[in-house]
């Protein structure tokens, strides 16, 4: 079953903490360059707190498909239940299921930030009968196949922090090897008919951003995507405040 997702977030621009400017730094076209907004995120091959993207990602779903219909930070339009049963060095910010929304949230100030930008997840088994891997096809080729053939149609990615662009979306997509998750039998009902409430195996793909930690005040942060073949597309701000 697939279920894609899209999120939105906006950051602080360049912070007096995160570079030190050399003293022959004259033009603004220079200035933007050192405190562009990428300074915000990890690079692509980076292991924030031990881990790869791919990994973190993993545990991005592991967290929200544990999450019944009515607690989903995901159905949530609000952000009132952001903060549901995060624990660790990173904060979970999700998108939605298709559609706009503007969320509300509180993040503390040592948290470094997980979203995707657009995002799917292909897990097994399912009720269809025809759900199965083709003759000599592993389970996570099966898997891998159905997840890029959606994601390779994303489109018109954005995301911005604070007003200012987050560049280079596109060197930000991770697909993750066979993982396993148990979700909630209740998700069946809201999001995925594949959940079986045991453990089952999926794969995921799409664009992620990790943000660093954000300093004390208000931030913005604002994501689009589209997968224009499927009429899919999503539109997320969030309202952040760091303590």
């Amino acid at each position: 079953m697939a279920i894609p997702m899209v999120c939105l977030l906006a950051m602080t621009a360049c912070h007096q903490d995160d570079a030190v400017l050399s003293e022959n730094l004259t033009t603004a076209e220079e200035l933007e360059m050192r405190c562009n907004q990428n300074s915000k995120v990890y690079p692509p091959n980076a292991h924030p707190f031990g881990q790869s993207y791919e990994e973190w990602t993993e545990d991005w779903w592991q967290w929200l498909m544990n999450i019944d219909c009515a607690s989903s930070p995901l159905l949530d339009p609000t952000g009132a239940n952001a903060a549901l049963n995060q624990s660790g060095p990173v904060f979970y910010l999700v998108g939605t299921t298709g559609g706009s929304a503007t969320r509300n949230v509180t993040i503390p100030r040592n948290k470094a930030i997980l979203f995707p930008i657009i995002n799917v997840i292909f897990d097994y088994p399912c009720p269809d009968p025809n759900f199965q891997p083709a003759p000599g096809q592993t389970l996570e080729e099966f898997l891998h196949e159905g997840a890029a053939a959606f994601i390779d149609l994303a489109d018109n990615l954005s995301v911005t922090l604070d007003g200012q662009n987050i560049n280079d979306e596109e060197d930000y997509r991770f697909p993750t090897d066979l993982f396993q998750f148990t979700g909630d039998p209740d998700l069946t009902n809201c999001l995925d008919p594949c959940v079986t409430g045991s453990l089952q195996d999926a794969v995921s793909d799409g664009y992620w951003i990790m943000l660093k930690k954000l300093h004390s005040g208000s931030h913005t942060l604002h994501f689009y995507g589209e997968v224009p073949d499927y009429g899919f597309e999503v539109d997320v701000t969030y309202n952040i405040t760091v303590p």
